[in-house]
């Protein structure tokens, strides 16, 4: 694994060399497309080639707005290959959000096609005559002829801290945040992956998450890049295409969000016979959900149903995705915990700063290679965030236990009190996600003249499933007590989420 390697130009470079004709890349668009390392290279190449040819800076952004491909990967690579950043424009974004982050990103180009530049036809009318753009096919490239490459071309000048990543954060409390990944965390992100899941260069990795997705950056490509193994890449997620992909592919791990992990109890193997399922069990070695709390319920479920061991992680944008991760097998997981620190380290922290004893709720805090550089034009958010000695706050309610175990409470924004009592979120989510028609949950306050604030819910149900919110209030009060379950739970066809796919709870409580 070249961990050694502190930027994405050696990483490729070195891996074209000693195993050029090895597959990196396969892209599941209809007709498998297949690329090696040497031809990894050679595309990157071209890029920096035609990027220089268009009068790009290093150090200048250059952004895409593509669904999963081919092109959208090696675009990805590519410039930060070539010592520009990257930015990946989020296609869920409503077009204020984009019109705001292609505005404030400063990108001198951008690669898209007709499918968005119609969609949000509003805002490009908006971009600036100086930003270029260059219609692009997810499959079959840019529709420009590549400059030749200049192979007398001297190193350019990218080193471990210099950006590599403009990434966005969903904005649920205001606008948009830049956090700016050099390419020393985006390397760490990636060897945090390989590190926690024990990633070798014979297993084949399965990403149907997008990639303007930090999962999808970090985990699938940065993880499979770090410990030179394969990755299969999928234009969308399918109930029917997911578990055929990995047979076909012999995919021996996949990284996911917990709805994925509800939709696939839901179809319950769509698309698969039990000597197919059977198969998979036998090649894959674990799953891994993140982004969101995955309901021990759910997991269970999950892996009853599947015979497929779920890892549960957690990362963050600010910290190039895994910061947490449970223990591969054979060792015990817990469930409702993302895991221990790998790769970084982790602590709580109380009000006043003071590291919070074991079992004590607090801020979770984070140090190492990949906590970001800052926020993009923000400094004052950026002392804020991140402590003089390096100490990431993520603005998550946690606590440790004896095992060195971190279990999520919540978010300090989203934290419910009511009567002077702390109440997290999660520990109504889980009892709620315990009924087996429910797909979706999410608790909030609001607010309450009596006692400060109320507890809410919000559901949305598995198709064709039913329930009475009597049935869940019941439940609640069966499990939590009268006073920290819901007033209310309304039954919602769909919960509000971001760009990332995470349910927005303050969208809910407005």
């Amino acid at each position: 694994m070249p961990t050694r390697l502190q930027t994405v130009k050696k990483i490729i470079d070195q891996g074209a060399k000693q195993h050029p004709d090895r597959p990196f890349l396969i892209a599941t668009e209809g007709v498998d497309e297949y690329l090696t390392w040497s031809q990894l290279q050679t595309h990157a190449q071209e890029i920096d080639a035609l990027l220089d040819d268009e009068g790009i800076e290093l150090g200048e952004t250059v952004a895409f707005l593509l669904d999963n491909g081919y092109w959208t990967t090696i675009l990805f690579l590519g410039v930060m290959y070539s010592g520009r950043v990257i930015l990946a424009l989020n296609a869920l974004s409503g077009p204020d959000a984009l019109a705001y982050v292609t505005e404030h990103s400063d990108a001198k180009l951008i690669f898209t096609n007709e499918k968005f530049t119609s969609k949000f036809s509003d805002v490009f009318l908006q971009i600036p005559d100086s930003t270029k753009i260059i219609d692009t096919d997810e499959t079959t490239g840019p529709a420009v002829e590549f400059p030749e490459i200049n192979t007398s071309k001297t190193e350019n000048k990218i080193c471990p801290d210099s950006i590599a990543i403009l990434m966005y954060t969903s904005g649920t409390t205001g606008k948009p945040k830049g956090v700016l990944l050099s390419h020393k965390n985006v390397i760490a992100g990636g060897r945090n992956t390989a590190v926690a899941h024990q990633l070798t260069a014979e297993d084949i990795s399965l990403c149907v998450l997008p990639l303007y997705h930090i999962n999808a950056q970090m985990v699938s490509v940065m993880g499979t890049l770090v410990s030179d193994s394969k990755l299969v890449i999928s234009d969308k997620f399918s109930t029917r295409r997911f578990w055929q992909d990995i047979h076909h592919h012999r995919c021996t791990w996949f990284s996911i969000v917990p709805t994925i992990i509800s939709y696939l109890i839901d179809h319950d193997g769509e698309g698969t016979s039990d000597k197919m399922m059977l198969d998979i069990k036998r090649q894959v070695r674990f799953g891994r959900s993140a982004s969101a709390a995955l309901s021990p319920s759910k997991h269970q479920q999950f892996e009853k149903r599947f015979g497929i061991h779920i890892i549960e992680t957690m990362g963050l944008t600010e910290t190039a995705a895994q910061i947490l991760s449970n223990p591969m097998p054979p060792k015990s997981i817990k469930y409702g915990s993302p895991g221990t620190a790998f790769g970084n380290q982790a602590k709580i922290i109380k009000d006043d700063g003071s590291e919070a004893p074991t079992g004590t709720i607090g801020e979770l805090m984070i140090k190492g290679d990949n906590v970001m550089q800052g926020y993009y034009k923000n400094p004052e958010v950026t002392k804020e965030t991140i402590t003089e000695d390096g100490w990431l706050h993520t603005g998550d309610l946690a606590y440790e236990d004896e095992d060195g175990f971190f279990f999520i409470t919540g978010r300090l924004k989203e934290l419910i009190i009511k009567g002077g009592e702390n109440i997290a979120p999660r520990e109504i989510d889980d009892i709620l996600y315990g009924h087996p028609a429910v797909l979706e949950a999410a608790a909030f306050g609001i607010e309450d003249e009596h006692y400060g604030q109320e507890v809410m819910a919000s559901v949305a149900l598995c198709p064709g499933m039913t329930v009475n919110q009597e049935e869940l209030l019941e439940l609640c009060i069966e499990k939590l007590g009268k006073y920290k379950s819901p007033k209310q739970i309304t039954i919602m066809d769909e919960l509000p989420k971001g760009p990332s796919g995470k349910i927005q709870r303050l969208k809910l409580s407005a």
